[in-house]
């Protein structure tokens, strides 16, 4: 007995049962990726602080980031420090003034500001002509817990040849411990999960590209 070709399923829902599929294919995929990327954050501690670099280089984004990079160059644990990304109306002297328990001096021979970066790839970017200037080899990247896998992946890109050794930064604001349990730590990090894995897509396109 032949079905009323009415009831038949028309090549329309073939369609839709395809698209249907792929979206949630792409949606398990995120979150599996996702819930991972989140549980590595949890689980990141800072480097061995005696591991010294030839500099360290700290993003703009946060006063904490900034904080723990003069900590370690204050240790001797680098000979210069270049904060990219920085506001051009900003001077080392302002900066100084804002970190009064740090040396005018420190600020005077070791600090260094980048003005020309706007985003993580400007910052790799910057980061990569000082260092070549300067003819470093090693550099200690300093920045948020949740801004570093990206970072990585951006300063990578642009020196391959260079030592990186990242240094996790936590800020009470951003409950990596419990991130599921505060709405504003889960947008920020799914906003940077995306960043992340448009990065590294980005990264392998241009590697075969070479």
């Amino acid at each position: 007995m032949s079905l009323d070709p009415l009831d038949r399923p028309g090549p329309r829902w073939g369609v839709l049962s395809l698209l249907f599929i792929l979206v949630y294919c792409a949606a398990a995929l995120w979150l599996g990726g996702f819930l991972r990327y989140a549980q590595t954050l949890g689980e990141l501690s800072g480097q061995d602080d005696a591991q010294a670099t030839d500099a360290i280089v700290v993003p703009t984004g946060g006063a904490e980031r900034i904080e723990a990079g003069l900590r370690l160059l204050q240790a001797g644990k680098a000979k210069k420090m270049l904060i990219t990304g920085v506001h051009k109306g900003t001077s080392a002297e302002m900066l100084q003034q804002l970190r009064g328990q740090y040396a005018p001096q420190l600020f005077a021979c070791c600090v260094e500001l980048g003005t020309a970066a706007e985003d993580t790839a400007g910052n790799a970017a910057e980061t990569a002509a000082w260092a070549r200037k300067e003819g470093y080899k090693s550099l200690r990247l300093v920045t948020a817990a949740y801004h570093l896998p990206r970072s990585m992946v951006e300063f990578r890109r642009f020196m391959p040849g260079i030592e990186l050794v990242g240094q996790p930064v936590f800020t009470g604001s951003v409950r990596l411990d419990e991130w599921w349990r505060h709405p504003g730590t889960a947008r920020l990090l799914a906003g940077e999960f995306n960043k992340y894995m448009a990065s590294l897509v980005r990264s392998r396109l241009l590697d075969r590209r070479k």
